[in-house]
């Protein structure tokens, strides 16, 4: 087979499986994207507060030390 069949035959089997593909509607992408931006909120505020008793517990070690 040559190399010019190989992509007429490759490029028909995409449009095959393009046409199997179903895209979200609006209802749905909106709604991901809500559940998306409060997770990354949710995660934002946990890490900041994990950060916050890190540095808390390292300036008390660093106290204690320096004492």
């Amino acid at each position: 087979m040559s190399w010019w069949n190989q992509i007429k035959t490759f490029l028909a089997e995409v449009r095959s499986e393009i046409r199997k593909v179903t895209f979200p509607g609006r209802d749905e992408v909106v709604s991901t994207t809500i559940v998306v931006l409060v997770t990354s909120v949710i995660f934002a505020a946990f890490l900041w507060l994990a950060d916050t008793v890190v540095v808390f517990c390292y300036q008390g070690v660093l106290q204690v030390f320096k004492s």
